[in-house]
């Protein structure tokens, strides 16, 4: 085996080790680091969670003076700046002793954005980037996004049946998809920071947006709510499930301070957004969730909201669970609402797909590239 085969063989663990943090280390980036010396993994580290010890930091102090002389693999660049939580990576490498450091990706934070290697190159370590780097990149693309756009990661998730109906025209929908699949969207709210609908699935499905696993220390998302009158019931499931997680509400100019007395009392925050068409504006909302540190979010609305969200472009990726079933009818509820394009050459190519089973069902996830948008 060739020392590029190597490389990968390593940073592949690394990558591994990474994951073992996904939905627990925002607003920072998944990392897993391996260190290797004289042929054998001597330590092995990743970052838990924010605010706890950074992946390289935690494989330095499991190897201790073992890492002198050897490479670490790091899937992203190591950080060199104060103003977080933990102290600077950067100086713990230099005093490791460490002979050779292969990053997968630069951190595209602007507070390190190749300074970490800059800084590890001057001090004399050898430094290769861009091993795995496709793959880094893919683990943390909600983290890379939010750093780039302001905005957190849009996840756009919809259970239908093969005709493309997410409800029969009087709405029912319970239950499209087979418990495997739902029991798998659980396990997605609880790794994204926040789960989105609007008012009218609040109204018709008095949903909980919460993520019912097994687990005792499942993390649960914030549940943010798009209600531009707030007529949301004060007893909705959601607002009587607290200790599930925050909630959050963003309303408009038009709802009444009353109601919004009303709900803070009952422990959600409210959010007064502008307006699009008399509704909240779902580009507004998402660049204040992520001035609140909001990575990513997985949006569970109706086939309007979807429509808004598409016709705008802040769609990243397309979660479609579809069901073994044909429902029919042009008065079903299709899963993107709105108004059809009068010509095939708008419509919304998504790249990047594939198909697995989950269960009886089927489950379809793609990008969605922004390379133009409509109205929908």
């Amino acid at each position: 085996m060739n020392g590029a085969d190597l490389d990968r063989l390593y940073m592949t663990q690394a990558l591994r080790l990474a994951a073992k943090g996904r939905g627990r280390t925002s607003p920072n980036p998944m990392v897993g680091a391996v260190i290797v010396a004289r042929n054998s993994i001597v330590g092995r580290g990743y970052h838990h969670r924010a605010g706890e010890p950074h992946a390289e930091i935690l494989a330095l102090a499991a190897a201790g003076k073992h890492a002198r002389g050897g490479t670490l693999y790091l899937t992203l660049e190591p950080c060199c700046h104060t103003r977080k939580r933990t102290p600077p990576c950067v100086p713990a490498l230099l005093e490791s002793g460490l002979r050779h450091v292969v990053v997968a990706m630069l951190d595209p934070n602007p507070q390190v954005k190749g300074r970490g290697v800059s800084r590890l190159r001057r001090a004399g370590i050898d430094v290769t980037v861009g091993c795995c780097r496709k793959e880094s990149e893919q683990l943390n693309e909600a983290y890379i996004h939010w750093i780039t756009t302001g905005r957190p990661f849009l996840i756009l998730k919809a259970a239908m049946t093969l005709d493309g109906k997410i409800a029969t025209a009087g709405g029912e929908s319970r239950w499209i998809t087979g418990e495997e699949a739902r029991r798998q969207v659980h396990r997605l709210r609880s790794q994204v920071d926040a789960v989105m609908v609007g008012i009218g699935t609040v109204l018709h499905d008095d949903p909980q947006l919460t993520a019912r696993l097994s687990s005792r220390t499942v993390r649960q998302p914030l549940r943010v709510i798009l209600d531009s009158r707030l007529r949301i019931p004060l007893q909705a499931q959601v607002l009587s499930t607290k200790s599930s997680g925050e909630i959050l509400i963003a309303t408009t100019g038009h709802a009444s301070k009353s109601r919004i007395e009303k709900l803070q009392r009952l422990g959600a925050t409210v959010l007064t957004l502008p307006a699009e068409q008399g509704r909240v504006s779902l580009r507004a909302c998402l660049i204040e969730l992520g001035k609140r540190g909001i990575t990513s979010v997985l949006l569970e609305g109706g086939s309007e909201m979807n429509a808004s969200a598409f016709s705008a472009g802040l769609v990243n990726r397309l979660r479609l669970y579809i069901a073994a079933m044909v429902l029919g009818g042009q008065d079903a509820k299709g899963v993107v609402g709105g108004v059809s394009p009068a010509s095939l050459t708008d419509a919304w190519r998504l790249k990047d797909f594939h198909i697995t089973r989950v269960g009886e069902d089927m489950l379809l996830e793609a990008t969605v590239p922004h390379n133009h948008s409509r109205s929908l």
